[in-house]
């Protein structure tokens, strides 16, 4: 059987990059995916079906709390129930985020997209998933919420990053305060922490080869990640095989915030 036999998934921000990638897999292991973004999707649906998976498309800003809305209601209407909530969709805005330099625009922004957003998943998500689990009424069905924060919210530390990286913190705190509320519900709520991989939200900060080996150097794997790496991490959080885990933070970084030195 499938790891994700039955499900169905919503994954903001699906239509490309970490985000597609996890739709593909999770329609691989069984899941009907909706591609929640606002970009096209279409191509990240067809590529799911030509696959011989189910998936369908809902344009959704996750800043917008009656996108949200709209498309936690298309996916129940579609697919009659919800298991897994990914709420993926993010956004970095740029090198000049120091303590000093931030501007209110960019705080909001970051703000708006990374932690409303993502308290809007959550929020729209949670009744629909305790519908679906009603509706099966055997009392051993669950759900999985899976919150992507990221590994700077552990380090403390990362570039001139101060919005972003303060938007991260917000999400584990969020996650785990979700998690122990809806824990005895069925629910699971768990932050996904991704270290560097070559995105384009990473390679804007990577333009020459003396950035790249700037970044490289606090990595003890040597490596970037890879985009399939992450997904399979969040696969974890979404099935059952992490059933008895919520409220926790799962690091996928290549070992970077275990790190006081680094091989040579």
């Amino acid at each position: 059987m499938a790891r994700l036999d039955g499900k169905t998934t919503i994954i903001t921000g699906a239509a490309s990059g970490l985000g597609r990638v996890a739709a593909e897999l999770f329609a691989r292991e069984g899941s009907r995916v909706v591609v929640a973004d606002l970009q096209d999707g279409s191509e990240a649906v067809e590529a799911i079906r030509s696959a011989g998976g189910e998936a369908m498309y809902v344009p959704c800003d996750i800043s917008s709390e009656d996108s949200v809305r709209s498309a936690v209601e298309a996916a129940v209407q579609a697919y009659g129930g919800l298991h897994v909530m990914y709420n993926n969709a993010g956004v970095s805005l740029g090198e000049d985020d120091g303590p000093e330099n931030t501007t209110v625009e960019v705080w909001d922004t970051t703000l708006k997209i990374n932690v409303t957003g993502v308290a809007l998943g959550c929020k729209y998500a949670l009744p629909a998933m305790l519908d679906t689990i009603a509706a099966a009424g055997d009392g051993a069905a669950s759900a999985s919420i899976v919150n992507v924060a990221s590994f700077v919210a552990h380090l403390g530390a990362a570039t001139p990053q101060i919005a972003y990286t303060a938007s991260k913190g917000a999400v584990l705190s969020m996650t785990r305060e979700i998690a122990v509320i809806y824990a005895r519900q069925g629910i699971r709520a768990n932050a996904l922490c991704p270290g560097p991989v070559l995105t384009p939200l990473l390679a804007k900060f990577l333009s020459d080869e003396e950035k790249r080996q700037r970044r490289l150097v606090h990595i003890p794997m040597g490596r970037f990640g890879e985009a399939i790496e992450i997904a399979n991490g969040a696969l974890f959080l979404a099935s059952d095989e992490s059933s008895f885990m919520t409220g926790q933070s799962l690091l996928v970084d290549g070992g970077i915030t275990a790190a006081y030195t680094t091989p040579e």
